[in-house]
């Protein structure tokens, strides 16, 4: 399966940081162009993109940086999903305004409709959206998901 390949590619990075800390410097958002801001969403589009499944231009060439960005453009594409498969692409709005905070890939359910795993860059325990570290997580359907299955995957 396609998005098998994104998780592969998602958790070999685990455990990346960024260089030096706190400063929003990261190997992924150098490869994307837009070094030292915050980098979930070029995270996720890196990964897509080493998996050979590259987002294509949403709102940056090789793919997106704001999770805002990535919402508009996925809900007018029709993307968006009740049905999270492996791989498929997950963004968060910890506050419940409508306005997406931070990005990660969806692995599975760890209890349905409860509970997920996912793998997401620039987090941590003590900061969700901007944390510095790639890092394999538990989130809750509290977290206000939105799940995008992306038609790259097929």
């Amino acid at each position: 399966m396609n998005g098998e390949k994104v998780i592969a590619i998602a958790k070999k990075e685990i455990g990346v940081t960024e260089v030096p800390a706190n400063s929003n410097k990261s190997k992924y958002g150098k490869w994307f162009g837009f070094d030292g801001v915050a980098w979930c969403g070029m995270f996720v589009s890196w990964c897509y993109d080493k998996a050979g499944f590259p987002l294509g231009n949403i709102g940056f060439s090789k793919g997106f940086a704001g999770c805002q960005t990535a919402y508009d453009h996925y809900k007018k594409s029709g993307e968006i999903t009740t049905d999270p498969q492996p791989g498929d692409i997950v963004l968060f709005d910890w506050n419940g305004d409508k306005r997406y905070d931070h990005v990660g890939i969806f692995v599975s359910w760890k209890a349905k409709g409860k509970t997920f795993n996912t793998v997401e860059g620039n987090t941590s325990p003590t900061n969700a959206s901007n944390g510095g570290c790639v890092m394999d997580m538990v989130r809750k359907i509290e977290n206000n998901p939105i799940f995008i299955h992306p038609k790259v995957l097929g």
